[in-house]
């Protein structure tokens, strides 16, 4: 119970999460905005504006840094972590979405030409990655909210 209990009271995790959450929340409101279209799927899916990966790993880094020093072990870990993260929200990820909207679109023609039967695939999730400034605009978010509530 003790490990509940300090899991519950850890100031860096709380500051992890309240970044992740505000930055879900935002994606829906965005969404609302945006598209005129109410999507709760925005709350738990990845991609968009603002990277909630970002908006956690710098607001840990940043709660890290201040709790431990910028000077410490545990900060260099953290930002170092969060740099690797930050990269592949905005790189691999990204590619890996841009791919899956070319293959949608071969996918779709064979369908529409029923020409291939062998692809089974109806359609690829291609919103899974980040733009650098949706990454930014998280990393940013996470370092606003680790400095208002540490």
């Amino acid at each position: 119970m003790l490990f509940i209990h300090e899991l519950i009271n850890n100031e860096i995790i709380s500051v992890t999460f309240i970044a992740w959450f505000i930055a879900q929340i935002l994606k829906v409101i965005l969404t609302l905005i945006m598209d005129k279209k109410f999507d709760v799927y925005r709350f738990v899916g990845s991609g968009g504006m603002p990277s909630s990966h970002s908006a956690l790993v710098m607001s840990l880094s940043t709660a890290v840094g201040l709790k431990t020093g910028w000077g410490s072990v545990e900060y260099a870990i953290s930002l170092a972590v969060a740099m690797v993260v930050m990269y592949d929200a905005s790189g691999v990820r990204r590619s890996v979405g841009k791919q899956a909207m070319i293959l949608n679109k071969i996918i779709a023609d064979k369908h529409n030409h029923k020409s291939l039967k062998e692809i089974r695939e109806k359609r690829l999730k291609e919103l899974i990655g980040h733009t650098p400034i949706e990454v930014f605009a998280g990393a940013l978010l996470g370092i606003l909210i680790a400095n208002m509530i540490m």
